[in-house]
């Protein structure tokens, strides 16, 4: 990555991104800052996808919900567009994916409810300040992401399986982790599970179902945190007519800092 756009302020990316400059993953962008994953559905749907996220909170944290029909946010960022400051964007029609664009305006509606839902792109600036890699960062690729064996509590028309992103920590720096990210509940909070992908029903670390693998030495243990990508599973295994979400590891990035959503 450009180490020049790693400086760049929150509002200036979204200039980037929303210009079509900048399409990759947002991971080590804006350091300190919020970023958020999307999900926008039609409003006959949004009562259903609000109850989801608030049963599963772990994977689905809502940071902020927009006003029906409104490209706008009121708390987590200004200046901003929902269907073009995201550096990539999906469009699944009856749970398949159709499309994936880098600006959705052409596909709005009047009728669409867009929910940002917390990112934990967001704690690894914590995690890098205090001394551990961020692996997928150093390779320059996306975060491995798996689906897994864990079903969610369904509501309405949503349900489906938790997915997870997963970061390969050594083991003397695990209770640091654990401890940093736990006090960002709504961003994920603390990781599901430590060293044991198979009783996430995962099976093979070098084949992530999104994003890309990264090297785990030896010595590292696997470490998975609820993910972000989770609704686009749910979207998939419940099929509706039409969703619009973020790219995997393509975020929105905001103007609210990390700070902000700690436990004091």
């Amino acid at each position: 990555m450009d180490s020049s756009l790693t400086q760049l302020s929150p509002q200036k990316l979204r200039h980037l991104i929303r210009a079509g400059k900048y399409t990759a993953p947002t991971s080590g962008l804006a350091p300190g800052y919020t970023q958020a994953n999307l999900v926008i559905v039609p409003q006959d749907l949004a009562y259903d996808f609000l109850l989801f996220a608030q049963r599963n909170p772990k994977s689905c944290p809502i940071l902020e919900v927009s006003d029906c029909g409104s490209k706008k946010l009121h708390t987590f960022a200004q200046d901003v567009d929902l269907a073009a400051d995201f550096p990539r964007y999906r469009i699944y029609r009856n749970g398949k994916l159709a499309q994936e664009v880098t600006n959705v305006s052409a596909y709005w509606r009047d009728d669409l409810v867009s929910f940002l839902i917390g990112c934990s792109f967001s704690f690894e600036a914590d995690l890098i300040a205090a001394g551990i890699e961020m692996r997928h960062i150093t390779e320059g690729v996306n975060v491995p992401m798996y689906n897994t064996k864990i079903a969610l509590q369904p509501a309405g028309h949503f349900s489906g399986n938790m997915v997870v992103s997963m970061r390969p920590l050594p083991a003397a720096q695990m209770v640091t982790a654990v401890k940093i990210t736990a006090a960002m509940p709504r961003v994920h909070g603390a990781p599901i599970q430590i060293g044991d992908p198979a009783k996430l029903g995962i099976t093979d670390l070098a084949h992530p179902d999104y994003g890309d693998a990264v090297t785990v030495n030896p010595g590292e243990v696997p470490v998975f945190w609820p993910c972000g990508v989770t609704p686009q599973n749910a979207i998939m295994h419940t099929k509706p007519a039409f969703v619009i979400t973020h790219a995997p590891g393509h975020m929105l990035v905001t103007d609210v800092k990390n700070t902000a959503l700690k436990y004091e």
